[in-house]
C-alpha cells in the first residue's frame, strides 16, 4: 500500500479518532479488557481528544493511504508526562501507531523519522515513550531505532492499571 505522511491540523481530529481507535483495538484485542479497551479508546482517542492536544500545542503526523487518503497511522508528541527526571528540551511521544496491513511496509520507521525530526525542529533534546511491558515487538523496535529504557510506570487502560517501560532517546 502507497502512503504519505502529513502534519495534521484541527480539521483532521476526526480521522485521526478513528485510526486511534483502530490502531489501539489491533494492538490489544486479545491482550487487554474489552471493555477497557472501549472505555480508554472513548477517553483518549475521540476527536475532542485530539483537538485538544493540538490546541496544547501538540504535533501531530498523519499517515494517509495515497488512494483515497484514508487515515493509516499516525504519531503524536506532546509535553511529557511520564514519572522520569524532567531534563531540559524533553518532549514525549504520546503515540505511535500504523494500521497492522502496513506493518513492515515502512511506515513504523516513517512515522518515528518523522517525530524524530519534528522533535529537532522544535528544539527538543530528547524523546520519552512509554510502552506496555508485554508489548516485546513495540520494545524491538523502540531499541531498534535508539530507545534504551530510563525507567517504569503504570498505566491505566480503562479501570486496569498496566506496568509499561519508558523509553528515551538524545537527538
Amino acid at each position: 500500500m502507497d502512503w504519505r505522511l502529513r502534519r495534521a491540523g484541527p480539521a483532521d481530529a476526526a480521522a485521526l479518532s478513528l485510526v486511534a481507535g483502530a490502531t489501539f483495538l489491533e494492538a490489544f484485542a486479545g491482550l487487554l479488557d474489552g471493555a477497557d479497551i472501549v472505555a480508554h479508546v472513548a477517553r483518549n482517542s475521540s476527536a475532542a481528544a485530539f483537538e485538544r492536544y493540538m490546541a496544547d500545542g501538540a504535533i501531530v503526523t498523519l499517515a494517509e493511504a495515497r488512494a483515497g487518503t484514508a487515515p493509516v497511522g499516525y504519531t503524536l508528541l506532546t509535553s511529557p508526562d511520564l514519572p522520569v527526571v524532567p531534563a531540559p528540551g524533553d518532549i514525549e511521544l504520546k503515540r505511535i501507531y500504523a494500521l497492522f496491513p502496513l506493518h513492515g511496509a515502512g511506515l513504523g520507521p516513517a512515522l518515528m523519522a518523522q517525530a524524530i525530526a519534528d522533535a529537532r525542529d522544535a528544539d527538543h533534546r530528547r524523546l520519552l515513550l512509554g510502552v506496555y511491558g508485554g508489548n516485546r515487538r513495540a520494545q524491538r523496535f523502540y531499541e531498534k531505532q535508539g530507545f534504551t529504557v530510563a525507567g517504569t510506570r503504570r498505566f491505566r487502560v480503562g479501570e486496569t492499571w498496566h506496568d509499561d517501560l519508558i523509553y528515551a532517546r538524545m537527538l
